[in-house]
């Protein structure tokens, strides 16, 4: 055969193909693996314009792929506005965007990323935002997209006032004399961004080339965006037009409870034909079934177990779901559905149920995320239906947002069941891990050290249901081969003969390090289909 264009050698290479599960040497040519084995034989393939990199006996993995993420948006948000990440309480909030504001002369303020765990009702209005930004309307919106404030001048520029009604599935919060405080729930906080100044397709272009070099930094060669709609379609299919997309992208197009089961699949498919090949595709339509904890809007199959009570409703009808989803598989679409509350994930695997019981069994991988909290009767329901968890498991500690805020909405009993990623992988589950960036960090080291741990990165306090840790193999699985699955992305997940060139070299090895060592990785190279994007070594 001819010269490759890449050659690794003095590798530790864990492949994940059970044919070749480990070498010291790969070769690879137009993008995939060419030839595995031992350096010696690997070395002497090498040609005068072939690439050799000595990777020093560290560890080499294939590529990891977050697939729960929302790339164009946040990287937009934290590339380009205010990022309230580090806030821990009013006064940094203030202190931070009035530091924003002094050197952005923008129409508007925006912010990003506070804690919806740290920052509500009770420390969280216009009054805080308008002594950092007196002059202009500001907007600020949580990590997690559920949450929302307005400054006073914002609330009069989109023209809120007491007659403006609720959106569907949303809440302006108002305080007794029914004048809105600034805080948005849920859809208030899309009808809100929906009215103010939007940034340019530009501004999004240059916010997915940030955001794929963070990733690459990571280790991460394929994601998939999990909410797009026609501005998203219309920015990765110029970038990829453009060839600069070194990241593999697919997508899941967002589904709404206004939308009828023919507009649905319609739109789906015509946002399919407009990227039939190439780095970007979509193939999934996204559900939102309910909110979070932090706002009390987690739907659960029994009332919440404070001295508050109450619940909040899954954002379909069960006909409508079991329509679309009918519907939406008979097309050979993916269904990826938001559910942290019981009900909601109960409601997402009825929808399966009857879009099964319609068109029958096919590979399609549909994904439950987030699975926060899970009826244990529901366990076996992934495996019988082929539904995948997609989690998240950076959130499965006991940190005080768990403890001390989501633990006394469930109760002793409800408590047990708290992202059961064990007894889902038990039940014989696939799980995809992911991050949900920009509500997390992008680096999947410090996910896969919790998912381990059940603990924060680095340890500190104890395992919060340490029954539901999963093993490192089962971890850095959910980043390859089930993430692969999960993304419909064919010929990557490993390295094995005729695969994808999609790897990373690591500073450690990460399946015999402490286990509080593991977040602490360092990715020194990332290559996708052999191309290395990514380089510190």
């Amino acid at each position: 055969m001819s010269a490759p264009d890449l050659v690794l050698i003095e590798g530790d290479i864990r492949t994940l193909d059970p044919f070749h599960p480990r070498a010291t040497a790969m070769a690879v040519a137009g993008g995939r693996v060419v030839a595995l084995g031992e350096d010696a034989a690997i070395r002497s393939l090498a040609g005068p314009r072939t690439r050799v990199i000595a990777a020093g006996g560290r560890l080499v993995l294939p590529g990891f792929q977050d697939t729960h993420i929302h790339l164009q948006d946040s990287g937009q948000d934290y590339s380009q506005n205010a990022d309230l990440t580090a806030a821990e309480n009013p006064e940094d909030m203030v202190a931070m965007l009035a530091a924003f504001a002094g050197t952005h002369r923008r129409p508007w303020v925006n912010g990003t990323g506070w804690s919806s765990a740290t920052f509500g009702a009770g420390n969280l209005d216009r009054h805080l935002l308008d002594r950092a930004v007196p002059d202009r309307p500001c907007l600020i919106v949580a990590s997690d997209g559920h949450n929302g404030c307005l400054n006073s001048r914002a609330i009069a520029a989109l023209g809120l006032d007491g007659a403006t009604p609720d959106p569907l599935n949303g809440h302006f919060v108002r305080d007794a004399a029914g004048v809105a405080t600034g805080l948005l729930y849920e859809t208030a906080v899309t009808w809100a961004e929906a009215r103010m100044p939007q940034p340019t397709d530009e501004d999004f272009m240059a916010g997915v080339l940030w955001a794929q070099d963070l990733a690459h930094r990571h280790g991460i060669t394929g994601v998939l965006d999990a909410r797009v709609e026609e501005r998203h379609v219309r920015v990765y299919r110029r970038l990829a037009g453009e060839g600069r997309l070194t990241l593999r992208i697919a997508a899941t197009a967002l589904v709404t409870p206004g939308d009828s089961v023919e507009g649905a699949v319609a739109r789906l498919t015509g946002f399919r034909a407009a990227a039939p090949e190439g780095p970007f595709k979509v193939h999934s339509a996204k559900f939102f079934f309910d909110g979070v904890f932090e706002n009390r809007t987690a739907a659960m199959l029994a009332p919440y177990a404070d001295a508050q009570g109450g619940n909040a409703p899954v954002m379909f009808e069960a006909d409508h779901i079991a329509a679309l989803f009918t519907a939406l598989d008979a097309a050979r679409f993916q269904i990826h559905v938001h559910a942290i509350g019981d009900a909601a994930t109960r409601a997402a695997l009825d929808g399966l149920e009857a879009a099964r019981a319609v068109n029958g069994a096919w590979p399609a991988w549909h994904q439950i995320a987030h699975l926060q909290s899970v009826d244990p009767g529901d366990i076996p329901r992934f495996a019988a239906l082929g539904a995948m968890g997609n989690v998240q498991p950076l959130w499965a500690q006991g940190e005080p947002s768990v403890t001390e805020m989501t633990l006394p909405l469930l109760g002793p009993s409800r408590s047990r069941w708290v992202y059961p990623f064990r007894a889902l992988l038990d039940a014989g589950a696939r799980l995809a891990l992911s991050s949900d960036w920009g509500v997390s960090t992008l680096n999947p080291f410090p996910i896969i050290e919790t998912a381990v741990t059940r603990r924060p990165p680095g340890g500190g306090i104890p395992a919060f249901l340490p029954e539901e840790c999963i093993g490192r193999a089962e971890a850095v699985a959910g980043y390859t081969l089930n993430a692969a699955a999960a993304a419909w992305r064919p010929g990557t997940g490993t390295l094995g003969l005729r695969q994808a060139a999609d790897f990373i070299v690591l500073d450690r090895d990460i399946f015999a390090v402490p286990e509080a060592a593991i977040g602490d990785t360092r990715v020194l190279l990332t290559a996708v289909g052999g191309r290395v994007v990514h380089d510190l070594m």
